[in-house]
C-alpha cells in the first residue's frame, strides 16, 4: 500500500511539472513554435516561426498584417487553444516535410488572437451581436443571454473562438432553418487583408493592408470569407444574428441499432437539434431527442458533457496506459470490456446533462434548460489546477488520438450505415469496432446545405469518430483496417466531404476534384483578397486543389493517413501489417494485420 501511495504521489508531482505549454510559444533559446492542443499536427511536423504577435484590438491587428505584408512574410492567425487537427494555422508549408517551409522560419509570422477577444456588443433592437474574432464561444452565448437573446447554432465544445469556428466550418446538429453551422448565421464580417499594393519601407499600414467589411450583398466574396481556412486574411469582427431566448428539452434514448439506417433521416427531420451516437460493436444507438420549448417551460438544466470537464490527470494517465496495454496485447476483447463499462457510466450520468444548475445533478429525463446553458459544454480548458486537465491535454501520457469527420449526403447515409453494419458482421474479429467506443462511438450529426463556398453543398449527416493514435508514428493500430475502410468508403463510395478542421491528410486528397462544386469560385475570391498568397501555404493549396495532393509514398505512410497504401511497405509488413483490399468496399486499400506474415 505504501508503494502504491508513493507511486500515485510521484505521478501527480510529475504531472504538475508537465503542464502543457501554450500552443503558441517560444523556448528558452528564443525559437518560436505553433502547435495545436494535442501537442502535434496530424503530420507530426514542428511548425517553427520567426515571430509571434498578440494584437488586442483591430488597430493592432491591422498593424500586424501590415508588417507582414510590408516584409512579404507568410502569415497565419492562430487561436487561443489551436484546436484543429490539420495544420491550418501553420504559416509554413504545413505538410510535415520540412518543419515549416523550405525557406525556414525567417519569413513566417504567427498572429495570435488569444488577447483579441474582449469585444462583444449586443444590439437588442436588431437582434445581433458583434464580436472580436478571438472571442470564445461561451462568452458570446452568455453575453447574448444577458440581453434575453440566443444564438441558434454552435458546435458542441465552448472553447472555440468565433473566427476559428468560421474558418473551419465547424457546426452543431440541425437541418432546421439555416442549419447548425455558425457560418450560416453571419450577418457581417470584417477582415484585415493585404492590400496587394507593392510594399516599401516607407509605406504606411493603410497602403499595404486594409480592413474590408463584407455582407451577403457582396455575393461570392462574402460566402468565400465566412469559411476560408484562414487563407484570405485575419477575421477581425463578426456580426451574428440572434433570436429571443428559448429553452431546449433533451431526452437520450439508448436502444438497439436495428433499423438505424431506415430511421436516420426521419429522425433528423423530426427533431430540431437531435443527433445519434452509434455504438456499432454493441449494436446500440443513443437517439438524442432534442427540441426547443418555450422559455417559460419549467427547468434550469445545464450541459456538462463528461468528456469536456476537468478530469483528474491521474485518471487520464490510467486510461491511456490501459489502452496502450490493450493495443500491445492486441486485445479487442479488452477494449470491448472497457468500452462497455464506459458507455454504461456515461448513460448513468446522463452524458453530462444536469437537471438543475445549482445542485448539478442528473435526476432523469427530460432535461430542460436555456439555450446558452445547454447548446455547448466545456470547462476543462479553463482549469486552474495542473491536476485537473482536458482528456486531450498534451501533457505526457494524456490521451492521444485522431478524429475523422465526413459529411455524407442525406440520400446516401442509409446505405453507408448498412455497409458499416455489414463490415462489422463480416469481420473475423468480433470486437474489431470496440476501440472507438472508448471515444464515444460514431456521432451522427445533421448538417444543412450551406451557401458558403467551402460549406456543405448538400443536406447531409456528419459521421464523426475518434480513434487511438500511437505516439510512435511507425506503430500500426489494432484493427486499423476497419476505420481506413470506413473513411475511404465514406469519401469514395458515398461522396462524403471532409470536415476542414479534422481528418488525416489523405482524406483531403480528392477535395479539388469535384468534391466541392464551388471550389473554383472560392479560389477566385481568395486571390482577390490575398493576391500575393501571403496567407496561403503548400498545405492549403493542396487541400483546395490548387496544387496536386501528392501522397507521401514512403514506407509506413499509410499508418497515419499520409497515403492510401498500394504496396505492403506503405503499411508495416515487418509488424505483419500488409496492404489489402477492403472487406466490404473492395476498392479500398487498407493496412491489415495478418499473423501468418503473408
Amino acid at each position: 500500500m505504501r508503494i502504491l501511495l508513493a507511486l500515485v504521489l510521484a505521478t501527480l508531482l510529475l504531472l504538475a511539472d508537465a503542464f502543457p505549454p501554450d500552443p503558441v510559444f517560444c523556448d528558452a533559446s528564443g525559437d518560436c513554435f505553433i502547435t495545436n492542443s494535442y501537442g502535434t499536427w496530424n503530420t507530426r511536423q514542428v511548425c517553427k516561426v520567426s515571430q509571434i504577435v498578440y494584437p488586442s484590438n483591430e488597430e493592432e491587428l491591422l498593424e500586424a498584417v501590415s508588417y507582414g505584408a510590408k516584409n512579404k512574410l507568410k502569415m497565419k492567425a492562430v487561436t487561443k487553444f489551436s484546436h484543429s487537427i490539420p495544420p491550418l494555422a501553420c504559416p509554413g508549408d504545413g505538410d510535415g516535410g520540412d518543419g515549416g517551409g523550405h525557406s525556414g522560419a525567417g519569413g513566417l509570422l504567427a498572429i495570435s488572437t488569444a488577447n483579441y477577444s474582449r469585444g462583444i456588443a449586443v444590439d437588442v433592437t436588431s437582434k445581433a451581436v458583434e464580436v472580436d474574432g478571438g472571442a470564445q464561444l461561451q462568452a458570446v452565448l452568455d453575453e447574448a443571454a444577458r440581453h434575453g437573446l440566443a444564438l441558434a447554432a454552435s458546435p458542441y465544445w465552448n472553447g472555440l473562438s468565433v473566427a476559428g469556428i468560421l474558418s473551419t466550418g465547424s457546426h452543431g446538429s440541425s437541418w432546421r432553418g439555416k442549419g447548425g453551422a455558425l457560418h450560416d448565421h453571419v450577418l457581417k464580417l470584417r477582415m484585415v487583408v493585404p492590400s496587394g499594393k507593392n510594399s516599401s519601407s516607407s509605406s504606411s499600414h493603410n497602403e499595404v493592408a486594409k480592413i474590408v467589411t463584407l455582407t451577403p450583398g457582396d455575393g461570392d466574396l462574402f460566402y468565400a470569407a465566412i469559411v476560408s481556412l484562414g487563407t484570405m486574411g485575419v477575421i477581425s469582427k463578426v456580426t451574428l444574428e440572434l433570436e429571443p431566448m428559448f429553452k431546449r428539452s433533451i431526452t437520450n434514448v439508448r436502444t438497439s441499432d436495428a433499423g438505424l439506417e431506415d430511421k436516420i433521416v426521419a429522425f433528423g427531420n423530426e427533431h430540431e437539434f437531435g443527433d445519434v451516437t452509434w455504438y456499432p460493436s454493441k449494436r446500440e444507438a443513443v437517439y438524442r431527442i432534442d427540441d426547443r420549448v418555450p422559455a417559460n417551460t419549467p427547468g434550469n438544466g445545464i450541459n456538462e458533457f463528461v468528456g469536456f470537464q476537468p478530469t483528474l490527470a491521474l485518471a487520464i494517465v490510467a486510461q491511456r496506459a490501459l489502452e496502450e496495454t490493450l493495443e500491445a496485447q492486441r486485445s479487442s476483447n479488452g477494449k470491448c470490456i472497457a468500452s462497455r463499462a464506459q458507455v454504461s457510466l456515461l448513460e448513468s450520468l446522463g452524458y453530462g446533462l444536469k437537471n438543475t444548475h445549482g445542485l448539478r445533478l442528473f435526476t432523469g429525463y427530460p432535461v430542460v434548460g436555456f439555450q446558452h446553458k445547454i447548446q455547448t459544454a466545456g470547462g476543462c480548458q479553463e482549469s486552474k489546477s495542473r491536476l485537473l486537465i482536458c482528456g486531450w491535454d498534451s501533457a505526457k501520457h494524456a490521451l492521444f488520438y485522431l478524429e475523422s469527420g465526413i459529411t455524407i449526403p442525406a440520400q446516401s447515409i442509409a446505405a453507408f450505415i448498412a455497409d458499416v453494419k455489414h463490415l462489422r458482421d463480416s469481420h473475423p474479429d468480433a470486437g474489431a469496432l470496440c476501440g472507438i467506443d472508448l471515444y464515444t462511438g460514431i456521432l451522427l450529426r445533421y448538417v444543412a446545405a450551406s451557401r458558403a463556398l467551402l460549406g456543405k453543398p448538400f443536406d447531409g449527416v456528419d459521421v464523426g469518430f475518434t480513434y487511438y493514435r500511437s505516439r510512435n508514428g511507425s506503430m500500426p493500430r489494432l484493427n486499423m483496417d476497419v476505420w481506413q475502410e470506413v473513411e475511404q468508403m465514406a469519401i469514395s463510395k458515398y461522396g462524403g466531404v471532409p470536415h476542414w478542421g479534422k481528418n488525416t491528410p489523405v482524406t483531403f486528397s480528392n477535395a479539388g476534384t469535384g468534391r466541392s462544386p464551388r471550389l473554383e469560385r472560392f479560389v477566385k475570391e481568395m486571390r482577390k483578397m490575398d493576391p500575393s498568397g501571403l496567407f496561403s501555404t503548400r498545405w492549403s493549396d493542396r487541400i483546395l486543389g490548387i496544387k496536386a495532393m501528392e501522397e507521401q509514398k514512403n514506407p509506413g505512410c499509410a499508418l497515419e493517413g499520409l497515403c492510401i497504401c498500394s504496396r505492403d511497405e506503405h503499411c508495416a509488413p515487418e509488424k505483419s501489417y500488409h496492404c489489402r483490399p477492403g472487406r466490404v468496399f473492395t476498392a479500398a486499400r487498407v493496412c491489415r494485420y495478418e499473423s501468418g506474415g503473408s
